[in-house]
């Protein structure tokens, strides 16, 4: 049997693919419309992964013959035994990535579902601020920025129409002879609520390049 290798985002994205040719079956398209739908979906749906063993592209690719709602039900329950979960995260190593804020409040990781997040994220009202934690090249890496609440908009990350902030964090990097006062903040809107973010992010493209921005 496969070990778990199937990120959330990619989960999310294998998600969306099956909707399209689903809408596209119930719609009574076209079979040979069925067909460049069902192609188009295995084709991004394979592209997400970039490493794939036998079983586990014979277990992606068993969307090719679905054609009832039911039949696609099957496929995506079929897919969560093989899930795998954001590597596991304590207390501990979470607060070692924030070592200059005092009385850090940390989520309660018991609560989550850490098979269901592509990243860690949450909001301390108290001092307007966002935290962001990843793993990023195998390191664990954390991303603190100040959260100004928004109207509802586009988030960078999910590409989700909803209620969104701007998440703005001072990067690490300085220019050669910068001034001691120099410093520059890199901003992006992001859901308010990082768990809805998780359920739609598809790629993780955007969050992996923001981070490194902000820390390289």
């Amino acid at each position: 049997m496969s070990r778990p290798f199937i990120r959330n985002h990619q989960y999310n994205l294998i998600k969306n693919q099956v909707l399209h040719l689903q809408r596209a079956c119930n719609n009574g398209a076209d079979p040979k419309v069925i067909e460049a739908v069902q192609h188009s979906a295995q084709s991004k749906i394979l592209e997400s992964f970039t490493e794939l063993d036998e079983s586990q592209k014979n277990l992606i690719e068993g969307l090719e013959p679905l054609r009832k709602s039911e039949e696609f039900q099957k496929y995506l329950q079929s897919l969560e035994p093989f899930l795998e979960e954001f590597s596991t995260t304590t207390n501990k190593q979470i607060m070692k990535l924030f070592p200059k804020v005092k009385k850090l409040k940390v989520p309660d990781l018991n609560a989550i579902d850490f098979q269901k997040i592509s990243y860690l994220g949450w909001v301390d009202i108290g001092t307007n601020k966002m935290f962001i934690v990843y793993h990023l090249d195998g390191k664990l890496v954390g991303v603190a920025g100040r959260y100004t609440p928004s109207n509802k908009g586009i988030c960078f990350l999910c590409n989700g129409i909803t209620d969104v902030a701007l998440f703005s964090a001072i990067t690490k990097s300085k220019p050669a002879n910068a001034s001691p006062d120099y410093y520059k903040a890199i901003g992006h809107y992001i859901c308010t609520d990082s768990h809805e973010c998780n359920k739609r992010i598809s790629n993780v493209s955007t969050l992996e390049k923001f981070i490194q921005d902000v820390l390289y």
